[in-house]
């Protein structure tokens, strides 16, 4: 995004300050939204007014505390209270001694608190603090220094500090979206590329929408976009570089694919990529080298072997395949060798992605007329569902393997929307997009 993001540790407003042993908040992150805990974000504060280049820095930080409190909001495991309701402003100079009295009246359980001050160089400082109300006692500190343009990454940033401070997991809001963009009626759809915050904002569209895209992916240092394209109505795999806006075909050492290839899905570290390649009435999973362009096969098996995801470490690979008769999930080492079946429920199962933590597999599962989002352990056992909609598919996991992106088609209409669910299966939320959306993928915390 051109935005570089820098934390830093002040000599007077951030000096570091232990918080104390006692000091024991915490939200139970396997409780779904049972009872989501009441937090306090009023806007952060500002030592003078003075004008920026994305506006005045009182308006700033109105703006960062309502990015943060939809944030943690959206997680259901927080509850912000309504600003309307409160009984006090904080001021530039309370930021670090803050009226607990007043905020335990509201029934707040936590308080964050910041300030948006200006730099000498034009750039700006934002400041936040997490308190526990009624122990009075900090729980964490964290500031940032960006452009002005780039406040809105520095209120994800905020409320990934408070959502790590008191769950004990790694944030996921400082991320973002790359989905397919639909529209035009339904036998002749089109379809473009495009790109958003994960919470919708900064929204835009990488490709004119000439010709059909599917299953973009992120490569793990968030710069790279693999996807599919049908350009010169031919189905192949494209590489898009954000920063540039390249985009170039995959294509291996001998000169180009023989034949179709689709579903690509970058390797951890980013030197590699699995893909299928439909040859002489087969489809196996491939692996490319991405230095080389050496091509390995994975698979032989006679059916369709489709949809490879790696595992955090690299080691293993699932995937789906209808060798069996009906379309199940695999998983083998990344060499192709130990395949070995884990899907046995009722139905059939597709589009598996392996868990950022390594425990867990999520899937679309098909049967009694409905597509759902389920997920099972590395072995196949566990198995839950998490949706019960019509047709829910394609899950992406957030970077801290707590919450599942996928997209939902309505019944009738056959409008596709982007929806996220935590593990409970509790919280469910939809996503604004300006038009149909399907086939999202959640990128990597960014730097």
């Amino acid at each position: 995004m051109g935005i570089q993001m820098r934390k830093f540790v002040a000599a007077a407003l951030l000096a570091f300050i232990a918080v104390p042993a006692a000091a024991v908040l915490r939200v139970d992150i396997n409780s779904g939204i049972a009872a989501p805990m009441p937090i306090a974000v009023p806007a952060f504060a500002t030592p003078a007014p003075a004008p920026t280049a994305a506006g005045s820095t009182g308006d700033l930080g109105r703006q960062v505390a309502a990015v943060i409190a939809a944030d943690l909001g959206s997680s259901g495991l927080f509850k912000p209270l309504d600003p309307a309701a409160f009984t006090t402003t904080v001021g530039y100079g309370d930021v670090t001694k803050p009226n607990f009295g007043a905020w335990r009246t509201l029934a707040a359980q936590a308080l964050l608190t910041g300030a948006v001050s200006v730099n000498p160089d034009g750039n700006i400082t934002v400041a936040c603090y997490a308190y526990d109300v009624f122990t009075s006692e900090e729980l964490a500190r964290q500031g940032f220094v960006t452009t002005a343009a780039g406040w809105r990454r520095a209120a994800h940033k905020c409320a990934d500090l408070v959502y790590s401070r008191l769950t004990g997991e790694t944030g996921y809001f400082d991320t973002r979206i790359v989905y397919v963009s639909e529209t035009g009626p339904r036998t002749k759809r089109i379809k473009l590329l495009a790109l958003m915050d994960q919470d919708g904002a900064n929204h835009r569209f990488l490709t004119n929408g000439q010709n059909l895209v599917l299953t973009p992916r992120f490569a793990p240092d968030d710069q790279t976009i693999t996807y599919m394209s049908y350009a010169d109505n031919r189905p192949r795999i494209w590489l898009y570089t954000l920063g540039s806006g390249v985009q170039t075909a995959l294509r291996p050492a001998s000169g180009d694919f023989p034949s179709m290839t689709f579903a690509p899905r970058f390797m951890p570290g980013g030197g590699s990529m699995v893909f299928s390649m439909s040859v002489g009435g087969n489809t196996d999973v491939y692996r490319i080298d991405l230095a080389s362009r050496k091509v390995t096969r994975l698979t032989s098996a006679p059916g369709i072997d489709t949809a490879p995801s790696p595992s955090p470490d690299g080691s293993r690979i699932v995937f789906e395949s209808d060798r069996g008769g009906t379309q199940q999930l695999y998983v083998m080492n990344a060499d192709g060798s130990g395949q070995q079946r884990i899907s046995f429920g009722e139905g059939r199962y597709g589009t598996p992605v392996w868990s950022p933590r390594g425990d867990t597999i999520a899937f679309t599962k098909i049967g009694g007329g409905q597509f759902r989002i389920g997920i099972m352990k590395t072995d196949g056992s566990g198995e839950r569902l998490l949706t019960s909609s019509w047709q829910d598919e394609g899950p992406t996991w957030a970077p801290n393997g707590r919450v599942i992106m996928f997209f939902r088609t309505a019944q009738g209409s056959g409008a596709t929307a982007l929806w996220t669910v935590d593990l409970s299966g509790q919280n469910e939320r939809k996503l604004k997009t300006p038009l149909d959306a399907s086939d999202p993928a959640w990128s990597p915390l960014l730097p």
